[in-house]
């Protein structure tokens, strides 16, 4: 499997070192291996600050205020890809790099284990998991994120 990641940072609170993009391709990578994922993949990643996330958030999620993550599948279901395109486009995500470092602080994790976390949650929700639908789909994501950290070693 190939794995193409488009970066972008779209905020200036957080110095986006390479490090940190080396952390989320890893997250990425390692979400997709977990998963079965066995072909050519692309997506985007941008990095926004609160203010920015929390536009997205009112405009496509109807919640006027800012969150952690916010993913964009360009599928509803991993079994609906059509493996005719390669690489295949799975869609994006986006992180509050400044709400990442707060939480992360206020959780007592390093601000790369928290963007780690919110990139696994991410990548889960482009393969269609979501946490939302019921306490059963609410606990197999979180031991699926859970399992996935500890792969990567966090």
């Amino acid at each position: 499997m190939r794995l193409t990641v488009d970066f972008k940072n779209e905020q200036e609170k957080i110095e986006v070192r390479v490090a940190l993009k080396a952390i989320v391709r890893k997250a990425i990578f390692n979400t997709l291996v977990y998963e079965g994922v066995d072909f050519d993949t692309e997506l985007s990643v941008s990095f926004l600050d609160n203010e920015q996330i929390k536009e997205l958030n009112n405009q496509y999620r109807g919640k006027n205020c800012a969150t952690d993550v916010l993913s964009f599948p360009m599928y509803d279901d991993i079994n609906d890809i059509d493996d005719a395109l390669t690489p295949v486009p799975l869609g994006d995500v986006v992180i509050s790099l400044e709400r990442a470092y707060l939480q992360g602080h206020h959780i007592g994790h390093s601000f790369y284990h928290e963007v780690a976390f919110l990139t696994v949650h991410s990548i889960l929700h482009l393969l269609g998991y979501d946490h939302e639908t019921s306490k059963e789909d609410e606990k197999d994501m979180v031991r699926r994120q859970k399992e996935i950290m500890e792969i990567i070693g966090y």
